[in-house]
């Protein structure tokens, strides 16, 4: 007899606050589970984008400008998994995603203050995507066609209350030292009422319960291992990419809707017993076509550990990571593209490399631009 399929269905053109029995967009272990499945059932989680209905195929940069970041993430859930508990490991089968399967459309955007170089980049920006088949098209990027490799952004379980707490206490610490942490904040929460909206961990970050992740190598096929923290283990997921390179440097992927289909199965007492307390994945096949997780045809840029006024620092990889992606921006200006463009393409198709860290005192990053996209 074939397994039992749950579906959650959402309107993807309604912002989550309007059917808040569909999910939610903090992190907290008292948030109600909306299905209730056993291990083996698939289960189907429509979901919105990553900034929940701000943005349509309409928009211009200055609704990149007045998006809030208040409502991002919305997720879908969480499900509670009959048989789950402290202690556990809980397998995620990541069976298929369905791109956008209402409007088939897609964007990039460039938000003020945000991303990795946010510094050099404080414009709002945005390309749309047409989701056609395998490919993704642009009229702001003409002559690219990106292959679908549709993966979650975010995938992840309910923390624990003393796990919330810790790493409440930690960014906030972080903070102080100077460091970029999102508080908790009621602020477009959903729930939006009660010790959720007050104490909700943003999801902005990934953390030990998993969260915002960005692993383009989650696609159907793999399977997901989470230490599970709370009773039920609480499964949400959303902010599903069409494609993304290694990094998505500007801030965002192919953002989409989507249909995630997954399954699960309960691994009893294994994440105490091997001591798991952060996300593990596994698969046993290319995760996108072979010529694109390896590129056949490519063009790469190195950064090292210097700044670009010259000075040297030791051990540095985000120092080299951007000395690599500036210098592959610098290059696809030499095709064509304007730095925004660059810095968008950079974000959905090129892979930043750790190349080595040993030879001190400078790191290698590499920067890939598959060369195969351009058509």
């Amino acid at each position: 007899m074939p397994a039992k399929v749950h579906r959650v269905r959402i309107d993807p053109f309604k912002p989550l606050a309007e059917e808040p029995h569909t999910g939610h967009n903090r992190w907290h272990e008292a948030i109600e589970p909306i299905l209730e499945v056993e291990p083996g059932e698939r289960v189907i989680l429509e979901t919105r984008d990553a900034f929940d209905a701000q943005l349509t195929p309409q928009s211009t940069a200055d609704d990149v400008t007045r998006a809030r970041l208040g409502p991002v993430h919305p997720l879908t859930g969480p499900v509670y998994v009959k048989g789950a508990e402290p202690g556990d490991l809980l397998e995620v089968k990541l069976l298929e995603i369905e791109p956008d399967p209402w409007e088939h459309w897609g964007y990039t955007a460039e938000v003020p203050g945000f991303g990795f170089l946010r510094d050099v980049f404080p414009d709002p920006y945005i390309i749309h995507w047409h989701l056609v088949g395998d490919y993704a098209e642009s009229p702001q990027l003409p002559g690219v066609r990106i292959r679908r490799c549709p993966h979650p952004g975010i995938l992840g379980v309910a923390p624990s209350r003393e796990l919330r707490e810790q790493a409440t206490r930690r960014e906030a610490e972080l903070a102080v030292r100077g460091g970029v942490a999102l508080p908790p904040d009621p602020t477009d929460a959903v729930p939006s009422q009660g010790p959720v909206a007050t104490e909700g961990l943003r999801t902005i970050p990934p953390r030990e319960n998993a969260g915002n992740i960005d692993i383009k190598q989650i696609t159907p096929g793999a399977s997901v291992f989470l230490p599970v923290w709370v009773e039920g283990a609480l499964f949400s997921t959303g902010d599903v990419h069409f494609a993304q390179g290694d990094s998505e440097a500007c801030g965002t992927a192919i953002e989409m809707r989507a249909a995630v289909h997954v399954e699960f199965r309960v691994h009893k007492g294994e994440a105490q017993r091997r001591g798991i307390r952060t996300l593990q994945f596994l698969r046993d096949g290319y995760f996108t076509e072979p010529e694109m997780a390896a590129p056949r045809r490519f063009y790469a840029t190195t950064g090292i550990c210097v700044r670009e006024d010259g000075t040297n620092e030791s051990e540095n990889l985000t120092l080299a990571a951007r000395d690599a992606l500036l210098k592959m921006i610098d290059y696809l200006g030499t095709r064509g593209f304007d730095r925004q463009q660059a810095y968008a393409l950079c974000s959905v198709a090129v892979d930043l490399r750790v190349s080595q860290v040993v030879d001190v005192p400078n790191f290698i990053v590499s920067a890939l631009l598959p060369l195969d996209i351009f058509v």
